[in-house]
């Protein structure tokens, strides 16, 4: 472990300039650029009165974290320029802005933890249940993730450092304690990979076993093969961005666990890498809203329906049968799922529930009278029963998907 008695801590000035600009200004550069992008989050969110919807909870809390782990990482990055060697050698000035940082990065990794849950509770839960993921579930969510990553964080704070003592001492992150780093780090990482991927994959299979069900009922499956497709691109995005965010400081904080050797035999390459993981969770930042809620296409049709807030919605289409008895609605097999997969529609309460396999004549029987009216929506068997939930309807929760 660290703190031998052969380490001379002189506190000589072993930084040089160039290589301190050459590490800081990159790093002050992308926590700016992550600031950028998540306020610009938060402002479309704000300004489009879009909270009322769960995952826009999720998604602008996400963005919360994001910025307070890039304002930390610009106070970080503003010492390191300042006065690189308490970076090495460890200070009082560097347990706040350490403590901060890694409150901010816990509550990232939370939230992007709740957001993968949500995502599969709007698709699985809706082919059974009628359960939905309310405003109050994403509020108590977000509540415990802050409350949470505020304990985790400031226990550094609270005494668990080693300011006065050299023994257990971090060699990249004084003055944290390497217990305290291990504690932290394993459990959160290991958190960050798995559940994401978990609930991803259960939501492409999912996806996988409904368009096997269409198809044996001779349907149109070309828009769940759409959908399956889109949530394994986002998820490979998801997971890689962790991997690469993540994976290097994992990496480090068992180097400094194993590590025998002192400060100035490290010097400088284990530093720079030091840095280049800094930056790298950064960049985790600046890739969350862009993966999650930045699109390109979206942002500017968001943004400028500012001044028209009230939008019209259109009345849902009647229920069909097929020659083998099967029933799905006419947006299934339309243009419509593809948007709502992509993230332009919300859940909504009007779409009429897939019936029961005891039901389907008597639906059958409604949907044949509602077609003797035209188009049946103004007859009792063309309209939604209200309160049903649809597995088309779940899809359409999907914002993080492209």
């Amino acid at each position: 472990m660290n703190g031998y008695p052969n380490c001379s801590a002189n506190h000589t000035k072993i930084w040089s300039h160039y290589l301190v600009l050459a590490l800081g200004i990159p790093q002050l550069t992308i926590n700016i650029a992550s600031v950028i992008f998540n306020c610009t989050v938060i402002f479309t969110r704000m300004a489009t009165k879009d909270l009322h919807k769960p995952i826009s909870i999720l998604f602008c809390n996400l963005a919360f974290s994001d910025l307070f782990t890039s304002f930390s990482g610009f106070w970080i990055s503003m010492l390191f320029i300042t006065n690189p060697d308490i970076t090495i050698f460890g200070s009082k000035d560097m347990l706040a802005p350490y403590a901060l940082y890694t409150m901010s990065i816990l509550s990232t990794i939370y939230n992007l933890v709740s957001i993968g849950i949500e995502r599969y509770l709007a698709v699985a839960e809706s082919m059974r249940t009628r359960f939905r993921v309310a405003r109050n579930h994403s509020v108590a969510a977000v509540l415990i993730n802050w409350v949470l990553a505020l304990f985790l964080g400031c226990l550094p704070l609270m005494g668990w450092n080693c300011l006065h003592t050299e023994k257990n001492l971090s060699i990249l992150y004084s003055p944290f304690c390497v217990d305290y780093l291990i504690f932290i780090a394993i459990p959160n990482v290991v958190v960050a990979f798995i559940i994401p991927l978990f609930t991803y994959l259960r939501i492409i299979i999912i996806l996988r076993k409904r368009k096997l069900r269409m198809k044996a009922c001779g349907q149109a499956t070309g828009t769940y093969k759409s959908a399956e497709i889109q949530v394994a691109r986002t998820s490979i995005f998801i997971w890689l961005l962790a991997l690469i965010s993540y994976a290097p400081f994992f990496a480090g904080v068992i180097f400094d666990a194993t590590n025998h050797q002192c400060h100035a035999d490290l010097y400088p390459g284990v530093y720079i890498f030091r840095n280049c993981t800094a930056m790298l969770i950064t960049m985790n930042c600046l890739g969350n809203p862009i993966i999650y809620t930045l699109k390109p296409k979206a942002l500017g049709a968001k943004l400028k329906p500012l001044k028209c807030l009230s939008a019209s919605v259109s009345e849902p289409a009647p229920l069909r049968t097929s020659s083998r008895g099967c029933l799905w609605s006419r947006a299934a097999d339309g243009p419509d799922l593809v948007n709502v997969v992509r993230g332009r529609a919300e859940i909504t309460p009007h779409s009429r529930p897939l019936p029961a396999r005891g039901q389907l004549r008597g639906a059958e029987s409604n949907a044949g009278h509602g077609n003797q009216h035209g188009a049946g929506g103004g007859s009792q068997g063309g309209q939604p029963r209200k309160g049903g939930w649809s597995f088309v309807a779940s899809l359409g929760s999907f914002h993080s998907l492209r």
